[in-house]
């Protein structure tokens, strides 16, 4: 058996010198495969990395990958470093990219955390100022989300909930977050300095569907406290409601709006099996 190995001179390794893309796997069917590898390759000319292999290429070595390891319901991760090269911060140390694709088995949050909410907490920890480690770029430097995340998980949190260097709500640790108030959909503009979660716009696009009236803007933690449902998304464990933010209560179940757009999303989602069975010919 063949082990995969890192040379301890990766600049991912030395210095979190790179980008990366979590997918979710349903049916074994990438979800949203275009999407991801699109925001890859911006992450990555944003951070000047050249991604030489070609999106193709990149979906192939994942559906290899999860062949290899008989997954089917699993989550993948695709990470591309600045490449291995001697210590020090000039990228042209680096001739070459590292490239590295990671399957294993989804593990789902217990079918409490989707009937009775969770709790999440804002903390101190701000989200990087965007004209410093711009948050759209998804980088594997991720100290200032794991700081966030210590400070909220000893509150007792799921979540860590950031906000900006001006005091409005950017987004969680691995997460968007939404709130519904006076029947709008709410969520942070991008230009607060939040990941444009490519979850956050299918949900955005959902409540257009529906009917259900959406706002992209700037909120205050007030804001989030006295909303009637709140809840957080990503790509792995799509829409989780928020029960308790802080010492807050927020209802006590997961909020009809909340219910509807999880529904929807969910058909979206079998659809989407649906349609890459019959473009593979499973």
């Amino acid at each position: 058996m063949h082990k995969a190995l890192t040379s301890v001179f990766d600049h991912g390794f030395l210095y979190g010198d790179g980008v990366y893309e979590t997918l979710r796997v349903y049916k074994g069917v990438v979800f949203k495969f275009d999407e991801h590898i699109e925001r890859l390759f911006r992450s990555a000319s944003m951070i000047r990395i050249n991604i030489s292999r070609p999106p193709r290429e990149i979906k192939d070595a994942v559906y290899k990958t999860l062949k290899a390891n008989n997954h089917k319901e699993a989550y993948v991760r695709i990470n591309v470093t600045r490449g291995v090269g001697d210590i020090g911060l000039d990228p042209e140390l680096c001739p070459k990219p590292t490239f590295v694709v990671i399957s294993k088995p989804f593990k789902a949050l217990p079918k409490s955390c989707y009937e009775k909410g969770v709790k999440v907490a804002i903390v101190k920890v701000r989200r990087n100022f965007k004209g410093a480690l711009d948050p759209m770029i998804k980088s594997l430097n991720f100290l200032n989300n794991i700081i966030a995340y210590i400070e909220a998980k000893a509150q007792g949190a799921y979540e860590a909930i950031m906000l900006n260097y001006k005091g409005y709500i950017a987004e969680g640790t691995t997460s968007n977050i939404f709130f519904l108030k006076n029947n709008t959909l709410c969520t942070p503009d991008l230009g607060v300095g939040v990941l444009d979660g490519i979850t956050r716009n299918i949900i955005l696009d959902i409540a257009d569907e529906l009917g259900i009236k959406s706002k992209e803007g700037k909120f205050t933690p007030e804001d989030i406290y006295n909303a009637d449902e709140v809840f957080v998304s990503n790509t792995t464990k799509e829409i989780v409601p928020v029960t308790m933010i802080d010492d807050v209560k927020i209802g006590s179940r997961t909020g009809k709006i909340t219910k509807m757009l999880s529904k929807a999303y969910k058909k979206k989602v079998a659809e989407h099996i649906r349609q890459g069975k019959v473009r593979s010919g499973k």
